[in-house]
């Protein structure tokens, strides 16, 4: 059975990058050697690996992936800390009065 992980990882400048892949120790080593030059973490070496969640289905990964993405810094920061009680009011909307 193949694994998918999505992973989180913290850039130099303090932002977040969220991807997907089924090799997480080669993918790292690309962020960590800018094999892609004009990717999000080029730029903003050195990352740390702070997050990362195994799946069996990569289209489930990949939604992950992409909702986690929408997220705001606090809620990413909620999952990153292992405070799943705090994400459902993470995504409630503030308005302005």
């Amino acid at each position: 059975m193949k694994i998918y992980y999505v992973y989180i990882l913290k850039c130099s400048d303090k932002t977040y990058y969220t991807g997907v892949t089924s090799n997480l120790e080669k993918r790292l080593f690309q962020h960590h050697s800018g094999c892609y030059k004009n990717s999000y973490t080029s730029s903003k070496r050195p990352v740390l690996l702070i997050f990362y969640c195994e799946f069996t289905n990569i289209n489930i990964a990949i939604e992950k992936e992409k909702q986690i993405k929408k997220w705001s810094k606090s809620k990413k920061e909620a999952l990153i800390n292992n405070e799943y009680d705090r994400l459902p009011n993470l995504s409630k909307k503030h308005f302005n009065k």
